[in-house]
């Protein structure tokens, strides 16, 4: 079993507009809702594949509600902590070519319920083979929060894939405990290290290799359009992949991590679990909903990766 963890999920409602008026009134019927967080879409994309996976993590009133019957609807496990504050809202204004967000803070979680969803947590990994970490930390809940799930998967040995950024990150690499695989953007990395990070293989190898990843068996670096670095152990991968049309490319990275998780969990081979998680991740960007993908394109996107160990 693949386990999800969304500690600030969110219900995200999408309004397309023709075009966006400043201090007038806009009206429109194409509208969304869909149960939002990056570990959410993981979760979509792992169900798509017939995974069998358990989404967790923190819910709270009338949008927490909706956010579990979203799930339930779509036969997706879940099995979410109730917390007194409110799941929040995130807003996407569709217009022009352009995306306009608006996303709320989310609540504010107590020192019990942090507790509470700690045991919570224990019992949920201890039945499971991969857990999956992805986003951000809502307010009342420190940046080393991470650090204190990684050890709980570590107890009950069970691999960690986190997808996180900015203190959060931080704290889990200075920490004990290490995840299976983190996947950082360039710009991420560039950030961690407080230098300019150059694409060519010389510079991406020198960066990856850094103390502060040490003991992170899988370090990949998405490099957009320009695909992906890899470092499994004490070998380097340059993933190329083909040019697409991209249609929406938020939800691409988890989509990415579905795949991992879903490759890993299968014992893949080291290429397998680059390619599918890459294929995955193209697939993602060509649809208009967040978190969907169409294996009907799979096997032609898979075979049209380029994996070169360097």
């Amino acid at each position: 079993m693949i386990l999800t963890i969304t500690m600030n999920p969110s219900v995200d409602i999408s309004y397309q507009l023709d075009n966006l008026s400043i201090n007038h009134v806009n009206r429109t019927n194409k509208l969304n809702k869909t149960a939002g967080g990056k570990g959410l879409n993981v979760t979509r994309v792992l169900n798509q594949l017939n995974e069998q996976v358990v989404a967790s993590g923190l819910k709270g009133g009338k949008l927490g509600e909706f956010l579990e019957q979203s799930l339930n609807d779509h036969n997706i496990a879940n099995h979410f902590f109730e917390i007194q504050g409110n799941t929040r809202n995130c807003i996407a204004i569709l217009h022009e070519g352009n995306q306009t967000e608006i996303l709320e803070g989310g609540p504010t979680i107590s020192t019990e319920e942090i507790e509470s969803f700690n045991e919570h947590f224990e019992e949920l990994v201890s039945k499971s083979d991969v857990a999956v970490i992805s986003g951000s930390l809502p307010k009342g809940v420190e940046p080393n929060f991470y650090s204190s799930l990684i050890k709980t998967c570590d107890k009950h040995s069970v691999p960690a894939i986190l997808d996180c950024s900015n203190k959060a990150l931080t704290e889990v690499l200075r920490g004990q405990y290490k995840p299976l695989l983190i996947k950082p953007n360039i710009d991420e990395i560039a950030e961690l290290l407080g230098e300019q990070i150059n694409e060519d293989i010389d510079s991406l190898k020198q960066s990856v290799s850094n103390p502060i990843f040490k003991n992170i068996e899988w370090v990949v670096v998405s490099l957009g359009s320009n695909g992906v670095f890899a470092k499994h152990k004490d070998k380097y991968y340059k993933v190329d992949i083909p040019k697409i049309k991209v249609v929406n490319p938020v939800g691409s990275g988890d989509s990415m991590i579905a795949g991992f998780a879903s490759a890993l969990i299968n014992k893949a081979t080291n290429e397998e679990i680059l390619k599918k998680a890459n294929t995955l991740g193209m697939l993602n960007a060509q649809e208009t909903v967040t978190g969907y993908i169409n294996l009907k394109n799979y096997d032609d996107l898979y075979n049209k990766i380029k994996i070169i160990e360097v």
